[in-house]
């Protein structure tokens, strides 16, 4: 058998007919299910092919490796995020009905897609080592701050929220809300003794967050609390 065949079958076309998009999506679909349930280093190419009812060399023909599928899941599941954001067209409504939905919204898509709180939780173990080789990251990502500044903008010409809110702390600070609390509720409801994953508690946290949001958001005179952080150590 030729040798320079046998070193790399995955990369020569599958024969017979296919529908690309469909194969590449069910591919991606089983990876997002295997990386979700058993992490970047558990997960093997077997297993997804399996799941997707595929052969290896499919795989390995649409995304060259097991990085190059992750890489490709994490784009996936930012991808799917972020035009659910865009697609609430929150442009042009009223400020602050438009970012309370904004902050709803994400405490219920958290809520609704574990999967994205898990792949968030692998790549940040692994430092973003694997997000920076995606080129296509950052450009999900500016229509969502851009949405963001225009709202904070609307808002505080409307005198509904005070001027000089960062966007991206913003969002920092909405997701977190979310995040922290459902990545760590298991532990948490133990140590408190309360069901944090019960319907009722889901809600009222999705209320908090809303209240904690619009209560940085409200105009306010200014306080020391800024001066008091930049005297902490290693500030200048």
């Amino acid at each position: 058998m030729d040798a320079r065949v046998s070193k790399s079958p995955a990369r020569r076309r599958p024969s017979g007919p296919r529908d690309p998009e469909r194969t590449r999506a069910v591919i991606l679909k089983a990876a997002i299910a295997e990386f979700t349930s058993k992490g970047l280093s558990g997960a093997r190419i077997d297993h997804i092919a399996k799941r997707a009812n595929a052969n290896k060399r499919m795989i390995y023909y649409y995304f060259g490796n097991k990085e190059g599928l992750y890489i490709a899941v994490l784009e996936e599941t930012y991808t799917a995020i972020r035009t659910a954001e865009i697609g609430l067209n929150l442009t042009g409504r009223d400020p602050a009905d438009a970012m309370r939905e904004l902050v709803e919204f994400t405490w219920r898509y958290f809520i609704d897609h574990p999967e994205f709180l898990s792949l968030l939780a692998t790549e940040n173990f692994n430092r973003a080592r694997y997000l920076k080789n995606s080129r296509r990251i950052r450009e999900l990502h500016s229509p969502l701050i851009g949405m963001i500044t225009q709202l904070l903008e609307r808002g505080a010409r409307a005198g509904v929220f005070r001027a000089g809110i960062d966007p991206v702390q913003l969002y920092v600070t909405i997701a977190s809300l979310g995040f922290f609390y459902l990545s760590n509720r298991h532990t948490l409801s133990t140590i408190f003794g309360r069901d944090l994953s019960a319907r009722e508690a889901l809600a009222e946290r999705g209320q908090h967050i809303v209240e904690v949001v619009f209560d940085y958001l409200a105009p306010r005179a200014k306080t020391a609390a800024k001066s008091s952080l930049a005297a902490l150590p290693g500030r200048s």
